[in-house]
């Protein structure tokens, strides 16, 4: 080989990095020339060029005694010259891993190197620091920097942006601007994006007054974060209209207003979004499909669902975690547990988000032998379950009715480190309560090591009206109403115990306590989804378009069902009346007319699926129970509490509700 004087260089390319000796005279010795060979070499040459430092070695471990990272061991026995852009190349490799204890044997060479005090690899460096989320790391090199520039400033501003500390990112631009520093758009996207988790949009509009004036609202980057930070304060009207402003938009930003509607549980507008973004001939992304699932798990749109899982398959997304188990949790909210199972089985990886998630469906249809199975499925594969994950296994538990599995759970949460929340104690008040426990359940209250809440006090309050025990009911009602005066639903169920038990007089009592402390009862409704078009129904409604043919369809099913058993519950009407008034209040609920609506626009043998804003009440239940038998077809009920499956004269709920 013709021998030559190398100079300290090092090349970058795309799949390699080529780093050159630093040697005086000549290179003789054969250990040398194996080591390294001419970098002068064509790239394809370079590829099996002993000289050639693969992308993949950048961080190969030493293989004896030394630094830790073999390059670094040549730079130390000054085989290879210290090179910025080989100390770059090694931290950015560092980053791209994540492998942040590669990434500090690094930095202490850097700092013991000519480069200690090097600006440029300085900022890879708190590169480095802030995408592996070690900030304070970050913040300690960013002070000690005798120099800093505008990516500098960026860099800290994006770090604090990215680990969701709004705090520090918010605090470091003034500082910039005090320095002379004119901020770019990567600058005011990072902020903007931080100040979307700002308590109020006080400074995200500060902010916006500051892009107008220097010219960045046209900015697409800057655009679609101003986007995204007024969607996430609520402020869906000005996210709209600055997307409307965009001349150029990408996925971010259908994204961000997508994410908008979806947070705000507006699943029609999330999913006209979507039909825009495609005629607009932008490809929808995993954060697309996992927002707009998320939108329409909150209605129960079990066909638009359906529609957007077939969109994604047909485009070639894979059931990847978050968008898996969003459309797992769209499929168990929207009243088809059975399609959420098949979603879990095909995740392409379960995590604890996924077994939650079947675990809920589980518990909300009723399903409770099955949660606890899988909850024990859970820990047999060794995952450690988290306060949500015996929540739900607690909520299946209180639904089913499974008492001693109850029990047994709760306190099995301190073997696993999990500290009981007051929600878990407001499943065994729940569970106590429902088996008929009243004094059992009065007792823990009185023994819980935290204070009760309303929440726990309204949970003994159901049980009370379930049992009709006016004396302990009213006792936890009085509990209730001073920790939450606000709440109209203790009010309610007093109210229901004093209806249930005749004493109409305590009954005007109670609504009038209601108008003078401004409480309202939400009013019951139902509503049903035939044909991409919402129907909604009110108790004695008198005003829909085919009231007279939705009562007289309910009074054929109604006499079908009487002659198998069903006999009106007149205790469900809460006001003083004559029986015949009462019975017939009873028939014009507003799940009864959605059932008898849906019997006329539906196939014979269809499912029919219902939702109600309240909880359903125990006439409607008997009758619904005897109308799938008589109609032979399944009705599924979704309330304020859980799924009721009707079947064939039976519910999935096993009258345990």
């Amino acid at each position: 080989m013709k021998m030559r004087t190398w100079c300290r260089k090092i090349v970058s390319f795309d799949q390699y990095a080529i780093a050159r000796p630093v040697v005086s005279r000549p290179i003789t010795s054969s250990a040398t020339h194996a080591a390294f060979s001419d970098p002068d070499a064509s790239e394809a040459e370079s590829s099996n060029d002993p000289c050639v430092i693969q992308t993949k070695d950048l961080l190969r471990r030493s293989s004896g005694p030394g630094t830790g990272l073999h390059i670094l061991d040549l730079l130390d026995r000054r085989l290879l010259q210290p090179d910025r852009a080989l100390y770059n190349s090694m931290l950015r490799r560092c980053t791209q891993l994540r492998k942040i204890n590669e990434g500090k044997l690094v930095c202490a060479h850097v700092l013991k190197s000519m480069f200690k005090h090097d600006r440029l690899i300085h900022n890879t460096i708190l590169n480095m620091y802030a995408k592996c989320g070690l900030m304070d790391e970050a913040r300690k090199l960013f002070d000690e920097m005798p120099v800093r520039d505008m990516v500098t400033w960026t860099t800290m501003i994006s770090g604090y942006s990215q680990n969701n500390q709004s705090d520090g990112a918010v605090a470091l631009f003034p500082q910039m601007l005090r320095m002379g520093l004119q901020p770019n758009e990567f600058t005011l996207s990072s902020l903007l994006k931080a100040l979307g988790f700002w308590p109020n949009d006080n400074c995200g509009r500060q902010l916006h007054a500051y892009c107008l004036k220097y010219g960045y609202c046209s900015n697409l980057y800057v655009g679609s974060a101003l986007v995204d930070m007024y969607a996430r304060h609520d402020r869906i009207d000005e996210a709209r209209s600055i997307f409307c402003l965009l001349v150029d938009k990408n996925e971010v930003s259908w994204n961000a207003l997508i994410a908008g509607y979806a947070r705000k549980g507006e699943g029609e507008r999330a999913l006209c979004m979507l039909q825009e973004m495609l005629r607009a001939g932008f490809e929808p992304t995993h954060f697309t499909y996992s927002s707009v699932f998320g939108a329409l798990s909150a209605t129960g749109s079990l066909e638009q669902g359906k529609w957007v899982h077939a969109h994604m398959i047909k485009s070639g997304g894979q059931l990847i975690e978050f968008v898996g188990n969003a459309l797992l949790d769209m499929y168990a909210k929207s009243s088809s547990i059975e399609d959420a199972e098949k979603v879990f089985y095909r995740l392409l990886r379960r995590d604890l988000v996924s077994w939650n998630s079947l675990l809920t469906g589980y518990a909300k249809h009723g399903c409770g032998r099955e949660c606890v199975s899988k909850f024990e499925e859970l820990l047999r594969i060794g995952i450690q379950p988290n306060d949500i994950t015996f929540l739900c296994v607690l909520n299946a538990c209180s639904h089913a009715g499974l008492l001693d599995e109850g029990h047994y759970y709760f306190h099995l949460m301190k073997k696993y480190n999990v500290e009981a929340r007051i929600v878990h104690h407001v499943t065994i008040v729940d569970l106590l309560g429902r088996a008929g426990l009243l004094d059992q359940a009065k007792k823990f209250i009185e023994e819980m090591p935290i204070e009760p809440t309303a929440e726990i006090w309204g949970a003994l309050l159901g049980a009370c009206r379930m049992h009709k025990d006016l004396k302990l009911g009213a006792c936890a009602a009085e509990r209730v109403f001073e920790l939450n005066p606000n709440d109209s639903g203790p009010h309610v169920l007093l109210s229901n115990i004093h209806a249930s038990a005749g004493r109409w007089g305590d009954v005007v009592k109670v609504r009038r306590m209601m108008q003078k402390s401004g409480v309202k009862k939400e009013p019951a409704c139902s509503w049903v989804d035939i044909k991409n078009k919402v129907h909604m129904f009110v108790a004695n409604d008198d005003s829909h378009p085919h009231l007279k043919e939705i009562r007289k369809m309910w009074e054929e099913v109604s006499a079908k069902i009487k002659e198998i058993g069903y006999v009106p519950d007149t205790s469900h009407v809460l006001f003083f009346a004559d029986e015949q008034e009462r019975e017939s209040r009873l028939q014009h609920h507003s799940e009864k007319l959605a059932l008898a609506f849906t019997l006329l626009n539906t196939p014979p043998g269809s499912t029919i699926r219902i939702k109600k804003n309240i909880r359903v009440c125990g006439d409607c239940h008997s009758a619904f129970k005897l109308a799938s038998k008589v109609l032979d077809r399944e009705i599924i009920l979704r309330d304020t509490n859980r799924f009721h499956h009707f079947h064939d004269g039976s519910c999935s709920c096993g009258d345990y509700w």
